[in-house]
């Protein structure tokens, strides 16, 4: 059961000073939620810039954000041809809010496994967020692990879902917060085949961490082959961005600390398996990082972390110049902007590496006159040292209601780059609520084949016009429809992964993840 008692906590809104946007709470009274934290704690350990499953449900129950409510009125569903990963039935719509994503395949078996790690909110009022699919085909089918396996080992799960396969140790290596390790900290499950998982370690023990990614170093001639690094948020120290990493997914190092204030970690990333390398004798890893400028619709800065010697040092360089970020409104938590209705989203993106120090990135910012929102790309020949100007992918002349939101990005080892986004290129009305025709959107991409130096017509991943999903779920803040889709290229493909709504349970569409292997240029 959830507590629906009332407080008097309230906030004062934003202000934005030149780029700083600062969230001063009035009151909190005591109250002792169900995971833990007392809501007259909420500004001390900083939920309110936190965006995963646990601090939402301390922020429902402390009344700070709306929980999921039930849609008055849903279009019609379409049967989706795209491959549906997350396939657990659902009682209701009420209990079926699976999206955030992230996609590996096997090395070991040349990609015929795939496994998906994604938010799940399990049915029945529990605290595991967790929903973990495999594909033993290459990506044709995919089943739902049930009983989740990560929702077992490590205590309540609440969800941020990570997954690589090491190819050095033949092992899969999958990850979400737990308050088995610390509170909040990161849990770490391993499997052979990827249908099975054991316990593992805590890669960190935190009371406060958040919005974790995870990357592995698969080649063979690195010097650091087959080290995994995780980076991410430590609320617990002031919002701190930081790396650990491990040779065996047992021990893991101490935490790097690459910034001590906050600035969002968006994603960990690295040299692809066989790439040409540009400089040193280890695979180059990144961290992609944004700072918010305090939150709301303050300018974003993107800024890149960089190591040569397997993450024990680290040097920045900033990405373009600060930005506009992408928004139609704002969240309950005025911290956090939105693209209408329900899209939490502050303008992340995702990394990607080629070969011969070539750095890809994209993000979303507000675009020009009327335009809510396009996909930006901005590119590294120097292994990140310098960046380019950045350019526009979506090839729309942009108008009032066609919005381009949450980017994902991969590349292989010869610079085959795919950049995939939500677009809205075919509204030609207001996206307010769920059920609007404006709301309505697709999966598109657009791909190069020489590393970025040019791009190609814009492609069409999703196979049909995608109905906006509700969340109806009141265990899950109402502003919620995944924060991030990580994607991977192997084996000539681009896999990609999203939020999609086109299943209907009862009268609510509701959000699923959905999967394309995606040819390579």
């Amino acid at each position: 059961m959830y507590n629906d008692k009332k407080t008097l906590l309230s906030f004062a809104l934003p202000m934005v000073l030149g780029v700083a946007c600062v969230l001063q709470p009035v009151k909190a009274d005591a109250q002792m939620t169900s995971v833990g934290v007392d809501c007259s704690q909420i500004a001390a350990k900083g939920i309110m810039m936190q965006d995963n499953m646990r601090a939402g449900r301390v922020l429902i129950e402390c009344g700070v954000v709306r929980a999921g409510q039930p849609a008055d009125s849903i279009e019609a569903p379409l049967s989706p041809p795209n491959i549906q990963v997350s396939d657990r039935a659902c009682v209701d719509g009420a209990s079926c809010t699976k999206s955030e994503s992230a996609v590996w395949a096997s090395t070991k078996d040349n990609g015929k496994t795939i496994v998906v790690n994604y938010n799940d909110h399990n049915p029945g009022g529990s605290l595991n967020y967790t929903g973990t699919s495999v594909s033993k085909d290459g990506g044709v089918t995919f089943k739902q692990l049930i009983p989740p396996p990560f929702s077992t080992g490590h205590g309540d799960n609440f969800g941020d879902p990570i997954v690589v396969f090491n190819s050095k140790l033949n092992k899969w290596f999958a990850g979400d917060l737990a308050d088995g390790c610390g509170g909040q900290g990161i849990a770490i499950w391993s499997s052979k085949l990827g249908l099975t998982w054991k316990v593992g370690a805590c890669a960190h023990n935190g009371a406060g961490d958040d919005r974790e990614s995870m990357w592995v170093d698969n080649d063979p001639t690195s010097g650091t082959y087959g080290r995994m690094y995780i980076s991410w948020n430590d609320f617990n120290n002031n919002g701190a961005l930081s790396v650990t990493h491990s040779d065996n997914g047992t021990a893991w190092s101490a935490p790097a600390i690459l910034n001590p204030n906050f600035i969002r970690d968006v994603q960990v990333t690295g040299s692809p398996r066989g790439a040409a390398r540009f400089e040193g004798t280890n695979s180059t890893v990144f961290v992609a990082a944004m700072d918010e400028g305090g939150g709301g619709f303050a300018n974003r800065q993107n800024i890149m972390y960089k190591s040569l010697d397997g993450g024990v040092t680290w040097t920045s360089s900033t990405m373009g110049p600060a930005f506009k970020p992408v928004g139609q409104g704002s969240c309950d938590n005025p911290y956090f902007v939105k693209v209408n209705p329900i899209w939490r989203h502050m303008g992340w993106g995702e990394p990607a590496v080629g070969p011969n120090g070539v750095v890809h990135y994209a993000y979303a910012g507000l675009g020009k006159k009327t335009d809510p929102g396009d996909i930006f790309y901005v590119r590294s020949v120097d292994n990140g040292k310098t960046w380019s100007t950045p350019i526009k992918l979506n090839p729309d002349k942009g108008t009032k209601f066609r919005t381009q939101w949450m980017p994902s990005v991969s590349s292989d080892l010869n610079g085959k780059v795919t950049v995939s986004w939500y677009d809205r290129r075919a509204a030609t009305t207001a996206c307010n609520v769920a059920s609007d025709p404006g709301c309505s959107y697709e999966r598109v991409g657009i791909q190069s084949a020489d590393n970025g130096a040019t791009f190609q017509p814009a492609i069409t991943i999703s196979s049909a016009i995608i109905q906006q999903p509700a969340q109806n779920d009141p265990g899950v803040q109402a502003c919620y429809a995944g924060d991030y889709d990580y994607a991977t290229a192997f084996n000539g493909n681009a896999y990609v992964t999203w939020t999609d709504g086109r299943v209907k349970v009862g009268t609510t569409q509701v959000q699923n993840v959905d999967f394309a292997a995606v040819p390579l240029p």
